[in-house]
């Protein structure tokens, strides 16, 4: 049995003009991930900032919810091919998470439970680019789609966005996460077609 599930093979439309090149439209929101879905308990549920120096900054839930919220709509784009177009996300920015965090480091590796990572520069999550996101389409985001919270970077493809996001350690060196390691493009820009090592 593949712990890499298999994905979405529904109705495809056509492409659009505001699509990245390569992608086609859907309407669903289809569910990938490697390894099953895990239920997290929302009382020992906790987000981590690790500096390049040591330091963490932790959050349970209730603080989580405390702070300023944002609803954004954005679209996605997945490395299989897929785009949803205009969805709507409310979390936390990352730049509200960082505002008191002291940093030098350039890159950051995220975390998830279930042991997952992505890897991507610290400008990325910064300037308005990112958000810890636990509602979509005005719903609690369910665990299928990476419930209770997931990352949300909706300029890269859409792996990036780490499900069941737990932290993130911020590295003065880039470090490869899980499909980085396994061939996925470094950096994995859309609108680029960067979706595997070589491209």
């Amino acid at each position: 049995m593949s712990i890499v599930s298999r994905g979405f093979h529904g109705r495809r439309e056509p492409a659009a003009a505001d699509l990245p090149p390569g992608q086609y439209l859907t309407r669903d929101f289809p569910v990938l991930q490697a390894g099953p879905t895990p239920r997290v308990d929302l009382d020992t549920w906790q987000f981590t900032i690790s500096n390049e120096a040591g330091a963490k900054y932790t959050w349970s839930w209730r603080e989580l919810l405390a702070l300023p919220s944002e609803k954004t709509t954005t679209d996605i784009h997945c490395v299989t091919k897929w785009s949803k177009l205009k969805t709507t996300w409310e979390g936390v920015s990352l730049d509200t998470l960082f505002e008191n965090v002291e940093i030098a480091a350039d890159y950051a590796l995220v975390h998830s439970y279930g042991g997952y990572t992505t890897n991507m520069p610290v400008a990325d999550l910064l300037d308005g680019r990112a958000w810890i996101a636990y509602r979509y389409e005005g719903e609690d985001l369910t665990p299928e789609h990476g419930g209770p919270a997931r990352l949300l970077v909706p300029h890269l493809y859409f792996w990036k966005s780490a499900k069941w996001v737990t932290g993130i350690d911020l590295l003065h060196d880039d470090e490869p996460g899980f499909w980085e390691q396994l061939g996925y493009h470094n950096y994995g820009d859309p609108w680029r077609e960067q979706r595997y090592t070589d491209d």
